[in-house]
């Protein structure tokens, strides 16, 4: 294990004017607006209400909060109740719009008193439905990775209702399942609409960028090698390998999990001369999806964006829940999802006894399987996971590969960088070792839906043939040579592992690539055409090279040069 020199907090660097603290926001605002526009300041869910409000209700002499205009909170879930279901974790992709939460009536009197007086200010979810064409409008953004940190603490309501004192679990299911998705959609349709953008991530300290320098920064993040911000949390199998190698707190007992490219979930910073301004990177792929993902992706995708990189750490932890990842056509009718997480499991580093479960042995009765899994849930018996499924070896720079259906999981040692799609709520926990969450609460499984997509061909036998180390040699040069890694056939992404001890050229056609030093000091990315200025990564960062970029050479640097690296690249077959 070596320490490495992680960027905890990448950014784009751009120029332009930061405004800071509420009093000169409010008074920029002000100055906006000069008593003759209105102005409207749109929030997406999960910002501090309370203190957004309270800072516009003692500068301006009216405010309309959005929210006393909406349905009874009663209607709102009795209206999401069938995306909500009665599941513990999984519900149904909405088709509500934010039309849906307003009350006729009182939007329609709302847009009248608004018409009358441009001195009112609108503020909430939807503000800009209620205000004129000609409004000021600002935008109070937040990430869904800050909005889960604010569940935790039960400091945030939802769309239409408060519910901070439902359990995180059914606060997250709403987010995902039903909110997100609404304001999602209505900031796509206003991104090029609003003139200011807030950062209200940091409680108390708000920071405000206008639509020039935040359009700028993303146009420049589009054409250039990029980092979306790292979080990381704890696990109940959680190890201790991040904390070394990414220098993070070592007071916390253990990190688990990083996710270091979901940009429907993770914040991109740019760094506005010095100042560092926090956004949701799926504002990126909102605005520039063609730039960034390339147009047959988009074509395919839409605006998701479709490849998923985190690690799972297991070094002195232990091992991950006994799982399996549904088929597309089953997420697509149960949960209204259009694709399934397959994924695979790239080792970046491993102990002497790391092992990965995958597959089942050759020759088990499913039956006797399932009545065993059923059996252990009520606690009547251990389950003996090593009857039933694989248990292979796992060796630093493995590759595993588990598409959907495939019983699976990392067992202790591991230092996991798990390549998938991007859905990531869909794990259907099939034996969690008697162990509790970090909560002290028995985690859900789910044998009853883990039995409906098992796949059991996936045996012995076919794990050694298609999932376990399927390396090809694609093409070498001087100082480089290129291996096809995977995935499986029945899985979108395509992965190519490179070494190299000198510049090795990449071509991104119509994909993004998504890639990782796996090994290395560092290197450099670089255009052949100065297109962008040098990107430098350092070992384990993940980064994404936009579809728009084009030719791409990478190649050792610093205290690198001259040794050989290796990078593990991730794009859709196109």
């Amino acid at each position: 294990m070596r320490r490495a020199n992680y960027d905890k907090f990448p950014a784009t660097k751009i120029s332009g004017p930061v405004v800071r603290g509420w009093e000169s926001i409010l008074s920029e605002l002000k100055r906006a607006t000069r008593g003759e526009r209105a102005l409207a300041v749109e929030l997406y869910t999960g910002t501090c209400e309370e203190e957004i409000l309270g800072a516009f209700a003692g500068a301006f002499p009216e405010v309309i909060h959005t929210r006393d205009l909406m349905i009874p909170e009663a209607e709102v879930r009795r209206m999401t109740e069938r995306f909500m279901t009665d599941d513990v974790l999984f519900g149904h992709v909405t088709v509500l719009d934010l039309n849906d939460y307003f009350d006729p009536s009182k939007l329609a009197e709302a847009r009248r008193r608004v018409a009358a007086d441009r001195r009112i200010v609108v503020v909430g979810t939807g503000a800009s439905l209620v205000a004129p064409d000609d409004v000021v409008l600002a935008y109070v953004d937040m990430a869904r990775w800050e909005i889960q940190q604010r569940f935790r603490r039960h400091e945030v309501r939802a769309l239409g209702i408060d519910n901070r004192q439902d359990p995180v679990s059914i606060q997250y299911k709403r987010g995902y399942f039903n909110d997100w998705r609404i304001c999602d959609r209505h900031k796509d349709r206003l991104l090029r609409r609003v003139n200011y953008w807030i950062d209200t991530h940091r409680a108390g300290a708000p920071k405000m960028i206008g639509a020039e320098t935040f359009l700028a920064g993303l146009e420049k993040t589009a054409s250039q090698p990029f980092r979306v911000v790292p979080f990381f949390d704890p696990a109940p199998w959680g190890g201790q390998w991040m904390k070394e190698v990414c220098d993070l707190d070592r007071s916390v007992t253990n990190f688990g999990w990083c996710f270091d490219c979901v940009p429907e979930e993770n914040s991109l910073y740019l760094d506005v001369d010095g100042e560092r301004f926090e956004i949701p990177s799926v504002d990126l792929i909102l605005l520039k999806s063609r730039e960034v993902l390339g147009e047959p992706v988009e074509a395919r995708f839409g605006k998701d964006f479709p490849i998923r990189f985190d690690f799972l750490d297991t070094m002195g932890g232990g091992n991950l829940s006994l799982q399996v990842h549904p088929t597309t056509q089953f997420v697509h009718e149960n949960f209204g999802i259009a694709y399934t997480q397959d994924e695979s499991y790239y080792l970046l580093d491993a102990g002497k006894d790391a092992t990965v479960y995958i597959g089942l042995k050759t020759g088990v009765n499913p039956q006797e399987m399932i009545d065993d899994l059923r059996r252990a849930q009520r606690g009547e018996i251990v389950f003996d996971a090593e009857k039933y499924a694989n248990k292979f070896p796992a060796r630093k720079h493995d590759h595993f590969l588990i598409p959907g259906g495939t019983v699976h999981c990392s067992g202790s040692e591991s230092m996991v960088l798990e390549i998938s799609s991007t859905p990531n709520i869909f794990t259907f926990k099939l034996w969690d070792w008697q162990r509790l969450g970090l909560d002290g609460k028995p985690r859900p499984i789910n044998v009853e839906r883990g039995k409906e997509v098992i796949d059991w061909k996936r045996d012995t036998e076919y794990v050694k043939q298609w999932l376990y180390d399927h390396f090809e040699p694609v093409a070498s040069g001087e100082g480089w040579s290129e291996e096809r890694t995977g995935l499986h056939r029945n899985e979108f992404i395509e992965t190519r592992r490179h070494r190299f001890t000198a510049p090795v050229l990449h071509e991104t056609n119509g994909s993004v690539h998504v890639l990782n030093l796996v090994e290395g000091e560092e290197a450099v990315v670089e255009s052949p055409d100065r297109a962008f200025e040098p990107f430098v990564v350092h070992y384990a960062e993940t980064f994404i090279v936009p579809a728009a970029v084009g030719r791409y050479t990478i190649r050792p640097c610093g205290e690198a040069a001259g040794k050989e690296c290796m990078t593990i690249k991730a794009y859709v077959r196109c």
